[in-house]
């Protein structure tokens, strides 16, 4: 059913049922108008034709299209991915946030180098039927700079967000055709590659590893992308898993990370709300933590929270500063919620609550868990000064990231 909806322009909604308010929410906002023009936000029966300068090539398309199966010689006939072997493809629908992600290959042998004064060009045309019924085209022209693999422009062009969402797709892609296990261990190795190829290191010293700034952040965008729902399939549907990555491959760049990595805001009476990191260390029992997942907007009251909510204190005028610290998440919640399509699942929690394991499940479980209860803390100086702890069989990031280091040094790699 999702390949029908995706081929088609269609869009996934999960609910409880068609009488729900999501639903009818979401189908609300799908079907909304411009406010100036009274049309539909979103075009129809949309053709996508690329073309390439020479030593390119077009390896697919990863997104809701269907192939027109128009060949010539800028189509790839090897390691094709999504929707490829053409050059030519259908969108039947499209909104301001479709996005889709082409792959191309170059076939310029190693023996042969280009003059870095030669320019690639890459051109997309778009045309579509608009709202109002008038065919548009659109046409998007890109240069680049031919470059061999050991030039410093190479990884100073590096984008490593886009690169996380593009290892998403392509994760995704393939976890649909073949079991998780595979998918994970083509995710580290592409990693470690990508590691070895771009970081700093002495044979057999991990400590000796480091990253260039735009790369330091993938190993920990990679990390929860393998703990994240779009591939894990414990404890989640296969309506749900169908949903998620539906919602995946039609996003930007920017949601696509929301989904991979969630964002956490924290609020607390020592100042205003502030962005704090992915990790048990975060879960503060005088905080409240805001949770962002693109699926689920979660807002986490700690232990010392629900304390002062059970005896009251919010509703005595002289607390009023208790009281605007409880409104402000609910404010920033509704403020996404309203913006978002499709909705996102609301859930108010606390700790120790069943509901809290939407947070519990994103989190870094950089604490050690030996000996101690759900719902305990870890650390030491009291209660008040101490993060909840998490019991959990996922290693933490560090111990991913200090595996990855021996793995990127070690010389049976480099040899």
């Amino acid at each position: 059913m999702r390949t029908c909806c995706s081929s088609t322009g269609g869009q996934l909604l999960l609910g409880d049922s068609f009488n729900s308010s999501l639903f009818s929410q979401n189908l609300t906002m799908f079907l909304s108008r411009d406010s100036e023009s009274d049309q539909l936000e979103m075009a129809f029966n949309a053709e996508i034709e690329v073309k390439a300068s020479r030593n390119v090539q077009v390896s697919g398309c990863l997104g809701q299209c269907t192939s027109l199966e128009v060949k010539n010689e800028i189509v790839s006939d090897l390691d094709m991915l999504g929707t490829g072997g053409t050059a030519e493809w259908r969108c039947c629908s499209l909104s301001t946030g479709s996005t889709l992600c082409f792959i191309f290959e170059t076939t310029v042998s190693q023996e042969v180098s280009m003059a870095p004064s030669e320019q690639l060009y890459l051109q997309f045309i778009t045309s579509y039927q608009h709202a109002n019924s008038q065919r548009r085209v659109r046409v998007t022209t890109v240069s680049r700079s031919w470059m061999n693999e050991n030039n410093l422009s190479l990884s100073a062009g590096f984008d490593q967000e886009a690169a996380a969402a593009l290892m998403a797709r392509i994760a995704v892609t393939k976890a649909d055709l073949s079991g998780g296990g595979d998918v994970q261990r083509w995710i580290d190795r592409t990693l470690i590659r990508l590691c070895n190829k771009f970081g700093l290191f002495s044979h057999d010293e991990p400590s000796s590893f480091s990253l260039p700034d735009n790369f330091a952040q993938l190993p920990s965008i990679v990390y929860h992308l393998r703990r994240s729902q779009l591939l894990q399939n414990s404890n989640t549907s296969p309506d749900e898993s169908a949903f998620y990555r539906h919602c995946l491959m039609r996003q930007d760049v920017t949601t696509s990370l929301s989904m991979i990595q969630p964002v956490l805001y924290a609020y607390s009476l020592s100042g205003p709300p502030v962005p704090v990191s992915l990790d048990v260390s975060s879960l503060q029992p005088d905080r409240i933590l805001l949770l962002d997942t693109f699926f689920h907007i979660v807002i986490y009251h700690g232990e010392t929270i629900v304390q002062w909510i059970s005896a009251g204190y919010d509703k005595m005028p002289e607390y009023g500063n208790l009281a605007h610290l409880l409104e402000a998440p609910i404010e920033d919640a509704q403020l996404i919620y309203s913006r978002r399509f499709p909705m996102p699942r609301y859930v108010v929690t606390e700790q120790g609550g069943s509901q809290a394991r939407f947070l519990l499940s994103k989190v870094n479980p950089s604490k050690a868990q030996t000996g101690v209860i759900y719902g305990g803390y870890v650390g030491g100086g009291g209660p008040d000064l101490q993060a909840a702890a998490i019991l959990t069989d996922d290693v933490s990031l560090q111990t991913f990231v200090d595996h990855l280091r021996r793995l990127v040094v070690s010389s049976a790699l480099n040899s």
